[in-house]
């Protein structure tokens, strides 16, 4: 049997202010007239965070349009903008949500890749590492800040630049900056975290380790959104660790059947993935029964709408779409349903799921 030899972000800064630090993680690695590029997400143009970014001299603040989740074609135009203005850089530090950060890796890694994004989205495709790259979430739920892919919705498939020279040389966790959070994004966000860690934890790929971050994950977004009867700064502590080992949980396992289903939404529809896995999650009592009983109660006790028929008045074209595109998502399936999963989710069964959406 062989083991999987996976690759681990190198450096973690975690507490309350460590953002304050980051001019002084960033200067060892600052090379002589080679900017240091902040990706930060729009939502952060004017507001007081995009003033304490610690740039100087030729760095560049580029706020990353994240209305939709990232796409190949604006991943390929961010990397042609960097080398066309400045050749080479020192390094891409994404601040953000998911997608944000999903952006700096794989900015980062086509600084150094010929082609486009698109040629690299599956598994361990990807040539020659990216520049030095910082990832800092202001949401916490996703696992973007440990994960070694970054999810792309390409000309043809949504799938990740999976490989382990994807994965951040350095994260900042700062619980201080999720503060704040809208609670309806706040709770999806937070979902995506639960949600890795029901497929995970009843997943085939199952092990000790997948297990025990997994578990810890679970605890924590209980803690959050069972027993807490409201928002606290303990709170964004918890979910933010709850994030990082939730993307622990899946880094020597897989998720499920709510994300393969939530990739077909995202790629037609542009479904953000943190509401899609929610809108999918609702419909999956046949495969994460208790799971899904302990979703429903978390979106009631939050007060959270979870939105309903958006699959209403799709055409057969549409419907093939999704459906191809979720089963292209093959480990995933896999980690859900066996080694013989294709004779058990069949087209007809994955459309009847996607009528119910």
């Amino acid at each position: 049997m062989k083991f999987r030899n996976f690759k681990m972000v190198d450096y973690v800064v975690y507490g309350r202010g460590s953002f304050n630090q980051l001019d002084e993680i960033l200067a060892p690695h600052r090379q002589d007239g080679k900017p240091m590029i902040f990706l930060v997400d729009h939502f952060f143009e004017g507001k007081p965070l995009a003033k304490r970014v610690p740039s100087k001299g030729n760095d560049k603040i580029v706020f990353a349009d994240v209305t939709h989740e990232p796409k190949t074609t604006y991943v390929d135009k961010l990397a042609k903008q960097l080398k066309d203005e400045f050749g080479s850089i020192s390094g891409i530090i994404g601040i953000g949500g998911g997608s944000t950060m999903d952006l700096g890796k794989a900015v980062s890694l086509m600084m150094n890749n010929t082609g486009s994004s698109a040629d690299y989205q599956g598994w361990d495709l990807v040539k020659f590492p990216g520049v030095y790259k910082v990832g800092i979430p202001t949401l916490s739920g996703t696992g973007a800040e440990v994960s070694r892919t970054t999810v792309l919705t390409g000309p043809t498939k949504k799938l990740g630049m999976n490989s382990d020279f994807t994965p951040f040389d350095q994260i900042v966790l700062d619980p201080e900056l999720a503060a704040n959070v809208p609670v309806n994004q706040r709770f999806y966000t937070g979902m995506d975290c639960y949600i890795h860690c029901i497929e995970s934890l009843q997943g085939t790929y199952l092990n000790e380790f997948s297990k025990s971050y997994g578990e810890k994950a679970l605890d924590l977004c209980r803690k959050v959104f069972v027993e807490k009867n409201k928002w606290d700064s303990e709170s964004d502590d918890q979910l933010m660790m709850a994030s990082y080992a939730g993307g622990m949980s899946i880094a020597y396992s897989q998720v499920g059947v709510a994300h393969a289903v939530s990739y077909g939404l995202s790629y037609l529809l542009g479904t953000k993935h943190g509401v899609g896995n929610c809108i999918v999650m609702n419909h999956l009592e046949e495969y994460y029964p208790e799971g899904v009983k302990e979703f429903k109660h978390m979106v009631e006790k939050n007060k959270v709408e979870i939105p309903k028929g958006i699959c209403k008045g799709l055409t057969d074209e549409q419907f093939d779409t999704m459906i191809n595109v979720s089963l292209g998502m093959k480990p995933l399936w896999e980690n859900a349903l066996g080694k013989d999963w294709e004779k058990i989710i069949t087209k007809e069964k994955l459309r009847g799921l996607y009528e119910r959406l």
